[in-house]
């Protein structure tokens, strides 16, 4: 069995610069880096929803939301998630989930993401990553129309204020976060080994939809790796009778293992096959 090393568990972000002539400027400044993207564009899992699989399903309930926003704000968890912090860091507002219909704002990007999906179709979610990179590709083309047919005296603040600009759409961050549940998945209903053999399936999504979306004008792009799934409580909670199975952090140790083993091609595919043509 390959060895652990939690080194490969740290989320990392691999943004591919210069993909087009259109270079960013990136400038150091004290060890920190400057990046003045206009918007985000998220697609994933639960790891980033902010109200995708709520508003599409069913409402996710507390204590969901309960230590930061104070009520259940579609995320499944108690306070912000990653792409939460990466917004706020960018100094743009959270981003507004696509298939939620109230009280939207997609005027600094929109949220694909949503709770249960996995890398590959069919998956068992309606809304697997290509699913995503659909409804991106629509909601690009019908804003892009609705915003170029207002007339130059209508474009005021009131009136295009939720709307992105179409300019802006190759000075986004694309961000995807997605993998996990198609691991979980093949934990519960396949062995280990038939698990480690799918990784290159499960990842090899990655790059055709980051070539998709260089198509439609995307040039940044932040990939996260998978976290230490065997820690989850839902990983543990099956393997609890058997201590055997266990580290000694109480996590599962073969699924965690695995997840270094995805995390090891995931970021060898994305160097080497992940580029968008000039």
């Amino acid at each position: 069995m390959m060895g652990f090393s939690w080194k490969l568990f740290y989320v990392f972000g691999i943004l591919f610069w210069g993909f087009s002539q259109r270079w960013r400027t990136v400038e150091s400044n004290g060890g920190s880096f400057s990046c003045e993207f206009r918007a985000i564009y998220n697609f994933g899992d639960s790891n980033s929803d902010t109200g995708g699989i709520s508003a599409a399903m069913s409402e996710i309930l507390t204590p969901n939301g309960e230590t930061f926003f104070g009520h259940p704000a579609g995320r499944a968890c108690d306070g912000r998630l990653i792409i939460d912090f990466i917004a706020e860091n960018l100094k743009l507002p959270y981003l507004s989930a696509y298939l939620d219909s109230v009280g939207t704002n997609f005027r600094h990007g929109a949220n694909f993401a949503t709770g249960g999906s996995s890398s590959r179709p069919p998956g068992y979610s309606p809304f697997n990553l290509w699913v995503q990179i659909s409804q991106f590709i629509q909601f690009k083309a019908r804003t892009t129309s609705l915003y170029n047919q207002l007339p130059l005296n209508r474009r005021n603040p009131l009136t295009i204020s939720n709307l992105p600009r179409p300019a802006e759409f190759s000075q986004a961050l694309y961000t995807i976060d997605i993998g996990q549940n198609d691991l979980a998945h093949g934990f519960q209903y396949t062995t280990v080994k038939q698990v480690l053999a799918s990784i290159p399936d499960i990842i090899g999504q990655l790059p055709q939809a980051i070539h998709t979306l260089c198509n439609e004008g995307a040039r940044f792009f932040w990939v996260h790796n998978t976290g230490p799934i065997g820690c989850l409580p839902v990983s543990v909670l099956y393997e609890i009778s058997k201590p055997w199975n266990l580290d000694k952090n109480g996590c599962v140790r073969l699924q965690n293992e695995v997840a270094v083993e995805f995390n090891r091609q995931l970021k060898d595919m994305i160097s080497v096959g992940a580029k968008c043509n000039k």
